[in-house]
């Protein structure tokens, strides 16, 4: 929890190695994720009755759209929606948070709209799927609405009593340029990556191979359910909201519950470094593999002005991911397999033989991350810790050995960076296949302002720290975590509490 007391002392000293951009202190005297969390929380907002067709990519009875993957206070979002059969609905929004443990809180109630059936797009170059749909409704963002995620709940609404009403979402996020503690980066350039809609077309699915840069991929399109509900989720409250609510909602709703200062953003908020300079830490959370190059810059930048970095993730920064515009302009609406990270490592070298040629190589993600994108990536381990005198683990009990079961999944970090100063704080095998091992590494190095950078190797990681209403576990390769862990709270507690401190002296 964020004490009162240290909020005054860092006022009354005057002093934050954090703040590159010298922004007010006097906006961290309140803390607005408390008063918002204060607020009542909805008893109804998962989605109640979910239908996808017999492929499982889609709802077509009622599936929707936004027009940007984040928007400001007092700006506007358009929200597409189509419904099949054409039918009346509705669309609640929520606010994502703690709330008392219910998860969400309604914001605000949209309709009734005349649904109409919108058609698929055709296919375009690079097998792209862009959808034109005209907006069902604008939605002005309110002033007093904070940065979060927000999920709109679309329901129809039959005529006939006698018939069944479906649902699904639409999701964005609520972006600001306060100065916060904490800025949380959703991972959505990989929730549109794997998103399937409507017909199984991701940057996975082109008939040239499923690992090269032949796809084009729009945000212009609804999320299909989570793309790896077979393998990784199974789960139907996904259907419409990328990869939030499983790999995401629990870090979120947990840093809520905790009452940090917390602000959001999506990745293409992170193509300058401003946003992130007006907070004292940036968190990269669950699958976040898509990185523009321009993000990986920006992230440099706040590292090196002192920020402190927390890689909550696994599979992060792999793959270089250029955008460009939209067919009527608006940017960072399409994106594409651009080309590897890792400069001229091995693994770089090997995903462009096998899969290239690639118009794109990115530097060495190690450098930034500390630990690397490895292959095979993908299995299921558990966390086990190597350096128990660690400060990061006081308070835990942990002794060298000591495991977190299941923690390490889908996808993992290791081939750790040549850094000066960099410690492997754990490390282990995680099983590819259910059998065949592979090292996984997680670290942390010091940065040139007091700061660190975190890797805890894992997708998994959010999953021990809470289970928010409706959450359902994910596994991997016949390995799952076992949810919220003390263990994985203190030490995320103990990241953050270093991060959030005010500097030492020289």
């Amino acid at each position: 929890m964020r004490r009162l007391g240290y909020v005054l002392l860092v006022l009354v000293i005057g002093i934050d190695r954090h703040r590159a951009s010298g922004a007010d202190e006097s906006a961290h005297a309140a803390n607005p994720i408390v008063a918002e969390n204060a607020q009542e929380g909805s008893l109804d907002w998962q989605l109640t009755r979910v239908r996808v067709d017999d492929r499982g990519f889609r709802s077509p009875w009622i599936e929707g759209y936004c027009s940007r993957q984040s928007v400001k206070a007092g700006e506007s979002i358009d929200i597409m929606v189509s419904t099949n059969p054409p039918q009346r609905f509705e669309i609640e929004i929520f606010r994502m948070g703690y709330y008392g443990g219910r998860g969400a809180r309604l914001m605000t109630k949209l309709g009734p709209f005349d649904g109409v059936t919108q058609p698929d797009p055709p296919k375009g170059e690079k097998n792209l799927h862009e959808c034109r749909w005209p907006a069902a409704t604008k939605l002005t963002i309110p002033t007093d609405w904070l940065s979060g995620v927000y999920l709109g709940r679309l329901t129809t609404l039959p005529e006939d009593k006698d018939k069944p009403y479906w649902q699904s979402y639409v999701i964005f996020i609520v972006t600001d340029d306060r100065p916060a503690d904490i800025l949380f980066q959703c991972s959505d350039n990989t929730w549109q990556a794997y998103n399937r809609w409507p017909n199984d077309f991701s940057v996975y699915t082109h008939p040239q191979g499923g690992q090269g840069p032949w796809a084009d991929v729009s945000f212009d399109r609804p999320y299909a359910r989570e793309a790896q509900h077979n393998e990784i989720v199974n789960d139907p409250l996904t259907v419409g909201a990328g990869e939030f609510l499983p790999f995401e909602f629990p870090l979120a709703y947990w840093l809520e519950e905790q009452g940090y200062d917390v602000a959001y953003c999506s990745n293409s908020d992170m193509l300058t470094p401003d946003r992130g300079l007006k907070c004292r830490a940036f968190i990269s959370v669950g699958h976040d593999e898509y990185w523009d190059i321009r993000q990986f810059r920006s992230v440099e930048v706040l590292r090196d002005a002192g920020v402190d970095l927390l890689f909550l993730s696994g599979n992060a920064v792999c793959w270089v991911t250029p955008y460009r515009a939209s067919v009527d302009g608006r940017e960072n609406r399409i994106m594409f397999r651009g080309g590897p990270y890792g400069a001229d490592n091995d693994y770089a070298e090997q995903r462009q033989r096998e899969h290239g040629p690639f118009p794109e190589r990115g530097p060495d993600e190690g450098l930034l991350i500390g630990a690397r994108n490895i292959e095979p990536v993908n299995g299921g381990g558990d966390w086990i810790v190597t350096q128990p005198e660690h400060w990061m683990f006081n308070g835990t009990g942990l002794q060298a050995g000591d495991l977190i079961p299941g923690l390490i999944g889908w996808e993992y970090h290791g081939a750790p960076a040549d850094i000066p100063g960099l410690e492997v704080v754990a490390a282990g095998t995680a099983w590819v296949g259910g059998d065949e091992p592979q090292q996984w590494t997680a670290t942390i190095y010091p940065g040139p302002k007091q700061n660190f950078v975190f890797n805890a190797a894992t997708i998994f990681w959010s999953q021990g720290l809470s289970t928010p209403p409706g959450h359902t576990l994910p596994w991997s390769h016949w390995s799952r975590p076992h949810g919220p862990d003390r263990r994985v709270q203190r030490i995320t507690k103990n990241l953050l509490d270093r991060a959030l401190a005010p500097p030492t002296t020289e």
